[in-house]
């Protein structure tokens, strides 16, 4: 355990900010499953909508720095593009 002060609040703030980040990531990681599961009921509709929800809780992950941007850009084209191919479908 730690023994200063200092020490004590850091690990107090790294508990809360874990929880936050926690908290965060199983948001996006939801938001992904619900147009994921859209795609699979093969419900363009529902999948264009749960996209459209979608794209902005992974650009502000990557503003907090929870998710890479690459990985968020990666997540929206592929996701796209299965949406796409379901309505061309």
């Amino acid at each position: 355990m730690a023994n200063s002060a200092q020490a004590r609040k850091r690990v107090r703030q790294a508990e809360k900010q874990r929880r936050q980040n926690a908290s965060q990531r199983s948001m996006t990681r939801t938001a992904v499953k619900r147009v994921i599961a859209a795609i699979e009921a093969r419900d363009v509709d529902a999948a264009r909508a749960a996209y459209t929800r979608a794209v902005p809780i992974l650009d502000n992950m990557v503003s907090k720095g929870i998710l890479h941007k690459n990985k968020a850009a990666r997540h929206k084209t592929r996701l796209n593009a299965h949406i796409k191919a379901l309505a061309a479908a």
